[in-house]
């Protein structure tokens, strides 16, 4: 086979989006298409340059990605659908798709960012007509290759359109009762913040997860966790302790480096996830169809994790008997308590500033717990990755548990929550991305 054929055949393949890896004759394995994972990190980005927060994250990755995974899948047909059930028409480029999917529902879920999207979908579709125009030796297969891109573009376009008109009613943007716990001992109320202006808490955007649709469980009670612990248990005076000490603003028992872990570790969890599922899944050479199923896995269990907390801690924070109030509230009033193991520090402040809404269950950890274990299910646990936070010198893991671990622990060396819920909300997102992972996206009968 000469050079020049085994170009177009191997330009072919990619464009048509019908192998995941292509080899020539003297079977070189050719670089595999990237689209899944350019814009993937052109999401992040996106989070990035909009400062998004942390809580509204999670939904926007997961109607990004259920739109790129249902385009591609609805070509290549390999697994069940997410949202979309119908098959493409025709034949289409699967890469041209994901393209077009992803800047449909970026653009339709950051209007701000149109132009910067708008530039980033130029110079991806030019790509692929640059492969077309390389990879096709005759006029004829030029055209039937620029046929494709154009079928893919528009399918892409039509899939995304649905995801974005699908979430569009799902709760997140309706008008809800502020909600601001209440002043019994143990139950969450608002706190003092290190740097004022106090937020009117029950008015953030954020509180809408509690009334919002998930993506892949079958409700956000699912897997509701049980109670926490009450004030007068061992836990809870062990816990009380444990961030007394550890979390402290100053005075602390904490390691230089865990102090600057909390902060760092206090950055958007769908940033640092998808960074890392990106890189990860660069290492390691995984197929567009691959990257596609990862990453949409990702974000709809951290999605469906995020609406599973907050619809736990509208519930628990709701009642006066459940213990859902923050360490800068329960240290300063310790003497209130009635639990003789505790004692107040009316002086006490946190590392970082409390987060203002119920301190059970944990949201970073929980969005922690589901990103890790998606990834720890798929890869081995030494990996290489690099996360960012702004404001912070970046970090460089080789180890998924070990930024797992961190992430959790930061939460109470930043002085934000007490240690058991760390723990029983890590496994929270767990469990849920394990159930997403076995009920969604399934391999077809007959598909390799």
């Amino acid at each position: 086979m000469t050079r020049t054929v085994r170009k177009a055949t191997v330009g072919l393949l990619l464009i048509f989006g019908l192998a995941d890896v292509a080899r020539s004759a003297c079977g070189q394995t050719q670089p595999l298409p990237s689209e899944v994972l350019d814009w993937n990190q052109i999401f992040i980005d996106t989070l990035i340059a909009t400062n998004t927060a942390n809580s509204s994250s999670p939904r926007l990755g997961a109607i990004v990605h259920t739109a790129i995974f249902d385009a591609y899948n609805g070509i290549e047909r390999r697994y069940t659908p997410l949202f979309v059930h119908d098959w493409a028409p025709g034949a289409a480029s699967g890469r041209a798709a994901v393209v077009a999917a992803a800047h449909t529902a970026l653009v339709g879920s950051f209007s701000s960012q149109q132009q910067a999207l708008d530039d980033r979908y130029s110079a991806s579709l030019e790509a692929l007509s640059a492969e077309c125009e390389e990879g096709s030796p005759s006029q004829g297969q030029r055209r039937s290759c620029t046929r494709r891109i154009e079928r893919g573009i528009a399918w892409g376009i039509a899939v995304a359109q649905a995801v974005l008109a699908w979430r569009a009613t799902d709760g997140f943007s309706g008008t809800y009762e502020a909600f601001n716990g209440g002043t019994a001992v143990g139950q969450w109320r608002p706190t003092p913040r290190l740097v004022p202006p106090p937020p009117t808490c029950g008015s953030m955007s954020a509180q809408a997860l509690a009334f919002t649709s998930v993506f892949a469980l079958v409700s956000g009670t699912q897997f509701q966790p049980e109670p926490p612990r009450g004030l007068m248990t061992r836990a809870y005076s062990d816990d009380f302790d444990a961030v007394k000490a550890l979390g402290r603003g100053t005075g602390s028992t904490r390691t230089a480096d865990q102090t600057a872990l909390a902060p760092f570790w206090e950055g958007n969890a769908s940033v640092h996830w998808n960074q890392a599922a990106n890189q990860i899944a660069r290492a390691n050479h995984l197929s567009i169809s691959q990257s596609s199923r990862l990453l949409a896995l990702l974000n709809i269990a951290m999605a469906d994790t995020a609406i599973t907390t907050w619809s736990a801690k509208r519930f628990y924070g709701a009642v006066s008997g459940e213990v859902t109030w923050r360490p800068a509230t329960s240290i300063p009033l310790a003497g209130t308590d009635g639990n003789p193991e505790t004692e107040a520090d009316p002086a006490w402040q946190p590392l970082v500033n409390t987060p203002c809404h119920p301190e059970y269950p944990a949201g970073h950890p929980s969005l922690n717990g589901a990103a890790a274990t998606v990834l720890s299910r798929h890869f081995s646990d030494r990996q290489m990755f690099t996360l960012t936070t702004a404001g912070q010198p970046s970090r460089t893991y080789t180890s998924i548990a070990q930024a797992r671990s961190d992430g959790n622990h930061a939460r109470v060396w930043g002085g934000m929550h007490y240690p058991s819920t760390v723990e029983i909300s890590d496994a929270l997102g767990g469990s849920i991305a394990d159930y997403v992972n076995r009920h969604s996206m399934q391999q077809r009968r007959g598909q390799p």
